[in-house]
């Protein structure tokens, strides 16, 4: 079996093959850390990797674009996919393991009959624009943790929403997995890196950036000694306003419970979404002290 340092992550595309991997590292002793991922990856994706390998002896990482997370208005099908560039990119991190499954392989069976129901927490924000979204993403990484009984598995901050829900169904539903949430990652110009960044073209990046220019104006009104929420939400609704951007949600909420708050505190999270030309981008910045 070839390793990460030799010649790149082993690449398997079934679940058997995971298994057989998993049970070699675990009857060696070896801690297990898992990156889910739906592929073209970039640097915020690396940073996940690098947090992994930190907090285990082995990474796998998963690249599988998710159906079941997808309206049928989505962009499924134009969803960017490169797996021989994300081999790459792996292999350069250290990565162990690379499990690229089928649609088929994954649900063998077609949609699976029983789902992961978010509640709650997925009642606003994007789990209000995008009904069914968080349905299809925690059941699909509660396959992921089924077949890989990770020690720890890496999500990234961008997705807070999403993050604070799979933390949350490993907990109530004692998976027994540690759920590490990575800082963002910012291209030099302070946009978020993301998959769908490819999308834009130079003039809606340059508008994309009021995203991060309204959360540093809540960060700063923050720091000066600004609590009112409603203050805040009108800052980073603002910006984005000057910009000739419309913001789908602009919200100050509690970190745990995801509701708004009032009177923000340090841990209280700004989160913002907008469609900048057809490109749908999300962005938050969570308050300290």
């Amino acid at each position: 079996m070839s390793t990460a340092v030799e010649a790149g992550p082993r690449l398997v595309h079934t679940r058997a093959e995971v298994r057989e991997q998993v049970a070699a590292w675990r009857a060696a002793g070896e801690r297990v850390a898992l990156v889910p991922t739906m592929g073209y990856l970039h640097e915020g994706h690396m940073s996940l990797v690098d947090r992994a390998r930190e907090m285990a002896d082995r990474v796998a990482m998963s690249v599988f674009v998710n159906p079941l997370q997808f309206a049928p208005t989505d962009d499924l099908d134009r969803y960017p996919r490169d797996l021989g560039r994300d081999l790459e990119m792996a292999a350069a991190r250290g990565v162990d393991l690379v499990f690229a499954p089928d649609p088929r392989e994954m649900y063998p069976r077609g949609t699976p009959q029983v789902l992961v129901e978010p509640g709650p927490l997925a009642a606003r924000m994007e789990g209000a624009i995008r009904p069914g979204h968080f349905r299809g993403v925690l059941t699909v990484v509660a396959k992921l943790f089924g077949l890989f009984r990770p020690d720890v598995a890496v999500f990234g901050q961008k997705d807070y929403q999403q993050a604070a829900l799979i933390r949350r169904m490993s907990v109530d539903l004692d998976m027994g997995v540690w759920v590490e949430v990575a800082p963002i990652v910012r291209d030099p110009d302070g946009l978020a890196m993301s998959s769908r960044n490819v999308y834009l073209s130079p003039d809606e990046r340059r508008l994309a950036l009021a995203l991060s220019r309204g959360l540093r104006r809540g960060r700063d009104l923050f720091a000066a000694g600004e609590r009112d929420a409603v203050a805040l939400r009108a800052a980073l609704r603002g910006a984005l306003g000057t910009a000739g951007v419309q913001a789908e949600y602009a919200e100050a909420v509690d970190p745990d419970t995801l509701e708004p708050v009032a009177a923000a505190a340090p841990g209280t999270v700004l989160l913002v979404a907008a469609r900048v030309g057809s490109t749908r981008l999300i962005d938050n910045e969570v308050l300290s002290g």
